[in-house]
């Protein structure tokens, strides 16, 4: 496809981006996380880097903003990036009544001063991501998604029983117990990477209300049948060893985005930015490079 082909922009840009990082170099800006008003709420933010590009970060549905934390240093270094908690999720205060997903993610944008960007979202990120380019796609130059779903696909009986029985602590209120039956999840992360099992699990202790808020989002109109009015470059990223579900919701978006590309990654789960967050680094900030632009 044409938008992989841009090589000598590529190079170019990839040129400028290693110059940054020389001795002598100019220090890459960091902004003081803040807060932004949204429907009935706040949402806990923060932004990094000057670069001319823009890159929104979207967790995933178990893990706060800190997930982006080993691959936030490079991303700042060549783009203006920004990361917020969702609802429930980290520094974020719990939702008390109904709102859009896809609003929290404009008002974001506004609060930062950003018309357009490029947004990488990770699992229920992704769907959400999906979502937002479809309702606003004026404000999404490119798409990330990172073992992403997609509004109005099914899932198995297999999927939901593990996600059964690896909360079956919380009936006893055993929350610790519930955090490290998903940290140890043979999904999630790979089987052979236990420093990022451990890893998950330090994030998930720091922070448990990611897994046991309550959440008011309103349902939104299912996209997998609307997936071919989306116009951007698009990048789906998904592990080979995560769950057979969301390989196929994967394929699917591969199939509906006529500008998309899939790259199974090898030996990595869901969460692949915990396992292998140079390969991450490298493919998401070259496929962005490649397809920008200025």
């Amino acid at each position: 496809m044409i938008w992989w082909k841009k090589m000598s922009t590529l190079l170019l840009l990839t040129g400028t981006a290693a110059l940054a990082q020389q001795p002598g170099a100019k220090p890459v800006p960091h902004h003081p996380g803040g807060f932004v008003e949204v429907e009935g709420g706040n949402l806990y933010y923060e932004e990094c880097g000057s670069g001319p590009q823009t890159v929104l970060l979207v967790h995933d549905g178990i893990l706060h903003s800190a997930a982006w934390d080993e691959v936030w240093p490079e991303f700042c270094k060549s783009f203006h990036v920004v990361r917020y908690d969702r609802r429930g999720f980290g520094r974020s205060p719990t939702a008390k009544t109904w709102y859009s997903e896809t609003d929290d993610v404009l008002a974001v944008l506004r609060k930062v001063g950003v018309k357009q960007a490029v947004v990488v979202g990770s699992s229920h990120g992704g769907e959400l991501s999906l979502n937002f380019t479809l309702e606003h796609p004026d404000h999404v130059q490119q798409l990330v998604l990172v073992g992403a779903v997609v509004t109005g696909m099914p899932y198995s009986d297999y999927f939901f029983d593990r996600g059964n029985k690896n909360s079956e602590p919380m009936e006893k209120k055993d929350v610790q117990g519930m955090l490290k039956n998903w940290a140890y999840d043979q999904y999630l992360i790979a089987p052979d990477h236990p420093q990022a099992k451990k890893k998950l699990l330090d994030l998930l202790t720091a922070s448990p209300q990611d897994m046991t808020h309550e959440d008011w989002a309103r349902p939104t109109r299912s996209a997998v049948e609307r997936l071919a009015e989306i116009k951007v470059p698009t990048l789906i990223l998904v592990g080979d060893a995560d769950i057979a579900d969301v390989l196929i919701h994967a394929g699917a978006i591969e199939a509906g985005i006529p500008q998309s590309r899939l790259m199974v990654i090898h030996d990595a789960g869901h969460l692949m930015y915990l396992e292998k967050p140079d390969e991450f680094t490298q493919t998401v900030i070259q496929f962005i490079l490649r397809n920008s632009a200025w």
